[in-house]
C-alpha cells in the first residue's frame, strides 16, 4: 500500500517504482518485490525519506490528498505529532514506544515557522531557536554567527540529496522554444559571480546536467561561458533583432520565495537587459503560491532548487523524460520531449553494468547540454547552524532529514 500510494502521489513516484511488477505481502513480516526487469536504483528508492510507511487503515480512502490525517500525521518514528498551528509551529513529543530502546533523548521538538530571514537570525542569536538547517539564515549572518563560541556551522549532511539550483525554461512558449535563445540566456549568466557574490562561496558553479559528486557526472561537456557578445550574436541569428527602444522581447521570471533566490533573479534581470531582453520579476507570496503557478505551467523562467538524490532514476530523469510532463512541481514542467533522451534514460535504468550505464547517462547529458531545457547554475550551498548546547545532530549524508533520535541537550544530561 505504501509503495502504491507513493507511486501515485509523489512527484517522482512513477520514475522510482515503475519497474515493480508486483508486491507480495502474503507473510506477516515479509515483503517480496517482483521486478519487471533489473533495477539498480531499487534499494536507494526504498529509503524511508522516499518511501515512508503509510498506514492503510488511515489512508486507505480514495481521496488521500484530502485525508484529515494529513493535518495530524502518524508514524512509527521517535516523535509523535501533537499540534500544528498554521504559520506558527508544529509540536512533536517523545514517542515512548519508539522501537530503539532509550531513544529519543529529547522530550519535545518545536518546529517554528519564521517567514522573515532577519527574524530567524535574531531567534538563533537570542536562543529562542537552536537549530536552523538548509541555509534558512542568510549567508552573511551565518558566517557571523559561526564565529561566536556558542554556535557551530557545517555544510555536512546534504551529500545524499545532491542539491542544485537552475532556471527551468518553459519550452512551450516562443521565443524560448528556440534553443539559440536559451543558449543566449545561459551566456549572460556569470556562474562564478553567483557562487561568490550571491551564494557567498557556499556551493560551486554547476557544469553539467548531473551533480559533480554523483557517479555518472560528465566532466567533459562544453560550457556556456560568460559572454555577452556571444549572447547578442545568438539572439540576432535567431531573428530577434533589437527594436527602436533597444529591446528584443519580454519574459517573466519566477522563483521559490527566498531572499537569496530573489537576488539571483534580480541579477538575471539586469544581465538580460544587456542583451535587449526585458525581464519582469513575479514574486510569489509564499511557497503554495509559487507551486500553483509552476504546476499550471504559468511561467517563462523559473528559478528552482531541486535534488538529484542518490540515483538518476530517483532525482534526475523525472525532470527530462516525456512521461513525466505533469502539472506538478519538480517534474518535467518545461515540457521537454526528446525520444532519444527518453530511450537513454530507459536503458540506463535497467543496465546493471556500471560502465555501460555511465556511458548511457553521458550521452543523455551531451544532448541535454546542447538543448538546454534547464540552465544549471549552482551546486550545493546548504549549511546548518546549531547551538552547541545540543549534541548528536545527524551529520551523515542525509543530515537533519534523519530522525532526530540521536540529538541530546547537554544541560539536560545527568550523571
Amino acid at each position: 500500500f505504501s509503495l502504491e500510494t507513493v507511486k501515485a502521489n509523489h512527484p517522482f513516484g512513477v520514475a522510482m517504482f515503475r519497474a515493480i511488477e508486483k508486491v507480495d505481502t502474503s507473510k506477516p513480516h515479509t515483503v517480496v518485490f517482483r521486478l519487471q526487469h533489473p533495477y539498480p536504483a531499487f534499494l536507494a528508492a526504498t529509503h524511508p525519506l522516499l518511501l515512508p510507511i503509510i498506514p492503510k487503515h488511515i489512508y486507505g480512502g480514495p481521496e488521500i490528498r484530502k485525508n484529515p490525517a494529513n493535518q495530524k500525521p502518524v508514524g512509527s518514528g521517535p516523535f509523535k505529532f501533537v499540534e500544528w498551528k498554521r504559520g506558527q509551529h508544529i509540536i512533536l513529543e517523545r514517542n515512548d514506544k519508539f522501537f530503539r530502546k532509550g531513544k529519543p533523548y529529547l522530550d519535545r521538538i518545536i518546529l517554528e515557522f519564521i517567514p522573515d530571514s532577519n527574524a530567524r537570525t535574531v531567534a538563533m542569536e537570542t536562543g529562542a531557536t537552536h537549530l536552523v538547517p538548509f541555509s534558512y539564515i542568510p549567508g552573511d549572518d551565518a558566517l557571523r554567527l559561526a564565529k561566536l563560541p556558542q554556535f557551530g556551522m557545517t555544510q555536512k549532511g546534504y551529500e545524499a540529496i545532491g542539491a542544485r539550483t537552475w532556471f527551468a525554461i518553459n519550452l512551450r512558449k516562443p521565443p524560448l522554444n528556440d534553443k539559440r535563445v536559451r543558449k543566449a540566456i545561459a551566456h549572460v549568466l556569470d556562474r562564478e559571480f553567483l557562487a561568490q557574490e550571491i551564494f557567498l562561496g557556499f556551493g560551486k558553479a554547476a557544469t553539467a546536467p548531473f551533480h559533480h559528486a554523483g557517479p555518472f557526472y560528465h566532466g567533459q561537456l562544453p560550457q556556456y561561458d560568460f559572454n555577452v557578445n556571444k549572447a547578442n550574436q545568438l539572439l540576432d541569428e535567431a531573428g530577434f533583432k533589437r527594436k527602436a527602444d533597444g529591446t528584443r522581447f519580454s519574459l517573466n521570471i519566477d522563483w521559490i520565495p527566498s531572499p537569496v533566490y530573489q537576488s539571483v533573479c534580480e541579477y538575471t534581470r539586469e544581465q538580460l537587459k544587456k542583451v535587449g531582453i526585458n525581464a519582469v520579476l513575479r514574486a510569489s507570496p509564499d511557497f503554495p503560491g509559487w507551486a500553483s503557478k509552476i504546476s499550471a505551467w504559468d511561467f517563462d523562467l523559473n528559478f528552482d532548487n531541486v535534488f538529484d538524490y542518490p540515483d538518476p532514476v530517483i532525482g534526475i530523469e523525472r525532470m527530462y523524460i516525456s512521461k513525466n510532463i505533469k502539472n506538478l512541481i519538480w517534474t518535467n514542467t518545461m515540457g521537454y520531449n526528446n525520444p532519444e533522451v527518453d530511450r537513454l534514460f530507459a536503458e540506463a535504468q535497467v543496465e546493471q553494468n556500471f560502465a555501460k550505464r555511465k556511458s548511457l547517462y553521458h550521452k543523455a547529458q551531451e544532448i541535454l547540454m546542447d538543448e538546454l531545457p534547464l540552465i544549471w547554475l549552482q551546486e550545493g550551498g546548504f549549511y546548518t547552524i546549531c547551538n552547541k548546547e545540543f549534541d548528536g545532530i545527524p551529520m551523515d549524508v542525509w543530515g537533519v532529514l534523519n530522525p532526530l533520535d540521536t540529538v541530546s541537550w547537554r544541560k539536560g544530561k545527568t550523571g
